[in-house]
């Protein structure tokens, strides 16, 4: 078990928290939430910058608040489940109501009434503390390191596909965007498909996939969203958009095969034009993916199907935001971290 700090509740009136507010980071001193029936109080311990992340600060959601969905945190309490005081733990991130059809029948993901952390009308983890609901742990293995199951969120969110489609081996399956939400996806699909394709504009994020035994195509920078030689006349059973771009989608109907599938993980503020006549013509089918199951992706962390620490791009002290923001921003750019212990050395 983690280790319990019991110093850290002194502080709990007042703690640092960063904002996003119209476009600016903002770092500020805040009053700490405290826990309501059926929640724990969480201390952050490391936390990650998202392409979501990136999307918020320039408006998307309308946000304003304390963002941060990817995080490792200590209960530091829980009135309702004291056994769960001083564990490591991650968690689900979407918060139902718990009383409509939705959240009775089909889970918390879709309730139209749910808040989403660090998204959507609750306080993310880029702060001292932050509140969660109890059924929205995920307690980890006590030999889990931080910055392995940091990856818990986005990883769930790529193994959501093989919730949603039945792969087989023998699909042609093409994963485009070498970001890294899209490196996990290829990464997590390739245990159902060895023949996955990923495809990308960054030479140093395709050999990432390439060291794992996948097989890459590398996109020219310039390229106006053309397709390499290479890929042009391949008809792909499922194409993954997961550029982060939504001119993504066209590029995915021209790989995609007639009634072939495209699963949409890209989220974008910027609107582009839809390309409906080749959907509609190529009887395409279009699936959005969004949060997935973070028992399976711990599952698949802790048993090492998945490794997704060469995705580290830097770790960072989590006051450090500003710039941690502004390397994730960075074209190329790998997973930033953002250390909330001070140890971003030796974690």
């Amino acid at each position: 078990m983690t280790t319990f700090r019991s110093s850290r509740t002194s502080r709990r009136q007042q703690m640092q928290a960063v904002l996003f507010r119209g476009g600016r980071i903002e770092h500020c001193a805040m009053p700490a939430p405290e826990p309501e029936q059926g929640e724990a109080l969480l201390y952050p311990r490391m936390s990650g910058i998202c392409g979501t992340d990136l999307e918020l600060l320039h408006g998307y959601q309308d946000f304003s608040g304390v963002p941060g969905h990817e995080f490792v945190a200590d209960i530091v309490r829980a009135p309702d489940r004291e056994d769960l005081e001083g564990q490591r733990a991650v968690a689900d991130i979407n918060c139902g109501c718990g009383d409509c059809t939705e959240c009775l029948y089909r889970g918390q993901s879709h309730c139209p009434h749910r808040s989403v952390i660090g998204i959507r009308g609750r306080q993310g983890a880029f702060a001292e503390y932050l509140t969660v609901p109890v059924p929205n742990l995920h307690i980890l293995p006590q030999d889990m390191p931080d910055r392995l199951a940091v990856f818990a969120e986005p990883l769930a969110a790529a193994l959501r596909i093989t919730q949603q489609v039945h792969i087989t081996a023998k699909m042609r399956i093409a994963v485009l965007g070498d970001g890294k939400l899209g490196l996990l996806t290829a990464m997590a699909l390739r245990h159902a498909n060895p023949d996955i394709l990923l495809l990308g504009r960054h030479r140093n994020k395709l050999e990432l996939f390439e060291r794992v035994g996948g097989k890459t195509l590398q996109i020219a920078p310039n390229g106006e969203g053309a397709l390499p030689r290479k890929a042009e006349g391949i008809a792909y059973d499922l194409v993954v958009d997961a550029t982060g771009n939504p001119e993504g989608i066209e590029q995915a109907v021209r790989m995609c095969r007639p009634m072939g599938t495209i699963v949409l993980k890209t989220t974008a503020q910027r609107s582009a034009p839809f390309p409906f006549a080749g959907l509609a013509v190529q009887e395409q089918r279009i699936i959005g993916s969004r949060c997935g199951d973070l028992d399976l992706a711990l599952h698949y962390l802790q048993y090492g199907l998945v490794d997704p620490r060469p995705l580290i791009e830097t770790v960072l002290p989590w006051t450090e935001i500003s710039r941690g923001m502004e390397i994730a921003a960075e074209r190329g750019s790998k997973k930033v971290l953002l250390d909330h212990l001070g140890k971003a050395l030796n974690r």
